[in-house]
């Protein structure tokens, strides 16, 4: 019989008849982990992060532009266009704070599942005793 696989971390492998409480087996093998999923939330928190100090950035990088250049239209426009990027910068911190959270709800999610499965195998197993 082929096994059943789940691709993720070495470390997460099971026999099924381990989750059916038998010995032996016919080496199919359930391999679950929540590693990739933690490593996306931590970049996601990570690209957070990384925006975090942009706004400063900007207002360091526009202070004193305006002095002086009263008479040119284009740098007039160079107020909104920041606030514009202010916006978006702030919008993405918070769209990866959110897809952070969702990655780290399905480690949760899936772990719930595994225990659910490894109880109804367990269910199973003791009836056909």
């Amino acid at each position: 019989m082929t096994g059943v696989a789940v691709v993720g971390q070495p470390g997460g492998r099971q026999r099924l008849s381990d989750l059916v409480g038998e010995g032996g087996g016919d080496g199919d093998v359930l391999k679950h982990s929540d590693g990739a999923w933690l490593r996306a939330a931590s970049g996601a928190e990570g690209m957070r992060t990384h925006l975090t100090p942009v706004k400063s950035e900007l207002e360091a990088a526009h202070e004193g532009l305006l002095a002086g250049t009263a008479g040119l239209t284009a740098l007039a426009e160079l107020g909104a266009v920041r606030e514009s990027w202010e916006r978006r910068f702030e919008a993405a911190r918070g769209e990866c704070g959110a897809l952070a959270g969702k990655l780290r709800a399905v480690v949760r999610d899936q772990g719930e599942t595994d225990e659910t499965v490894k109880a109804s195998f367990a269910q199973v197993a003791g009836r056909a005793r």
